[in-house]
């Protein structure tokens, strides 16, 4: 009898200092400190890392700069959040990609789990959200890149009992792969990703004339988020008001001066 209770009270010792290092091991994770370091990333420069698409083929980011990069950093493990966080990103950048152009930006999503998110993992995910669009690559990383990679963009992560316990956000590089912008939640609206893409590509436009880039300009200017549809759509009458605006102020400054001349005495000959 003895020994039963000496095996029952070992086995509760046992449970408690378990119980007390799973919850030290979850509480390692602050929200407020993560967040810090997230923004803290904003302006600096990513380095020019490699990965391995899900067909074996090497992605640079160096390959990918002169435009907009989205960086969406997940574990495969992963059986919601994750999963739910790329179908959201999915329906987002298809919206971006009908306002901008389908080759205007592209998007990674990085396994930061080394040793599980392999080439096949990411291939797999990736299948599995049914997404397969050009420029969006689903790639993995040895472990020294990926700690190099969460440095450079501000991401933090820590393993918890039920995986990992890290920030939800996408990190958006602009063309000379800096970190311009990061977005948080789950879900954030269209605009959280298509409004910055829009501000790093109006301050890139190059264009072959004059004409094609006022043209341009003119056109990420005026496309603008509609609530109702959750789409962009491209608003003429942001133009024809400019347009009407400007003649008003001719046509005003035409009559003021008019007026002042008429008013003016002619000055007598001599």
């Amino acid at each position: 009898m003895r020994l039963i209770q000496c095996l029952i009270v070992a086995f509760i010792f046992i449970a408690g200092t378990a119980s007390a290092a799973l919850d030290k091991e979850s509480t390692n994770y602050d929200e407020k400190a993560a967040l810090a370091l997230s923004q803290a990333a904003i302006g600096h420069e990513v380095g020019d890392y490699s990965f391995l698409d899900g067909n074996g083929k090497q992605v640079t980011l160096e390959s990918l700069r002169g435009k907009p990069v989205v960086i969406s950093l997940i574990y495969t493990s992963c059986y919601h959040i994750c999963p739910t966080v790329t179908t959201n990103l999915a329906k987002t950048v298809n919206i971006a990609r009908d306002a901008l152009g389908d080759d205007s930006f592209s998007v990674l999503t990085i396994g930061f789990d080394t040793p599980v998110d392999t080439p096949d993992r990411m291939r797999v995910f990736a299948a599995q959200r049914n997404i397969d669009m050009g420029n969006w690559h689903f790639v993995s990383a040895n472990a020294e890149t990926m700690q190099q990679l969460t440095n450079d963009t501000g991401f933090s992560y820590f393993s918890s009992p039920k995986g990992f316990d890290h920030m939800i956000q996408a990190t958006v590089l602009d063309s000379d792969g800096k970190v311009y912008r990061q977005i948080y939640g789950m879900a954030p609206d269209a605009p959280a990703l298509v409004e910055p893409l829009k501000e790093i590509l109006w301050g890139k436009q190059v264009a072959a004339t004059p004409l094609e880039s006022m043209l341009n300009n003119i056109k990420l200017f005026c496309t603008v988020y509609d609530p109702t549809t959750g789409m962009y759509r491209f608003d003429y009458s942001i133009f024809i008001g400019l347009f009407i605006g400007l003649v008003t102020l001719g046509g005003t400054a035409w009559f003021i001066i008019r007026a002042w001349r008429k008013s003016t005495p002619a000055r007598p000959s001599t």
